[in-house]
């Protein structure tokens, strides 16, 4: 099974945007996404046409498992 903790934001011009983190520590806590999202904002580094982000929307984590096949 593998897991991806994904980032949701607001953006300025009312579209969101996801970032994807492969692999998340296993005991996060809300505070630690929290704060993780916060310095994302505060930093500025991530827009979308240049558009900024706004707010925090949501966070989630995401468990898939995957089966492979021996086609060969």
């Amino acid at each position: 099974m593998t897991n991806t903790l994904q980032l949701i934001f607001q953006l300025a011009d009312e579209k969101t945007l996801t970032l994807s983190v492969a692999q998340p520590k296993a005991n996060l806590t809300d505070a630690q996404v929290v704060a993780a999202m916060q310095t994302i904002i505060e930093q500025n580094v991530f827009m979308r046409d240049n558009v900024t982000i706004v707010a925090k929307k949501a966070a989630r984590i995401v468990s898939r498992t995957v089966k492979e096949f021996n086609v060969l």
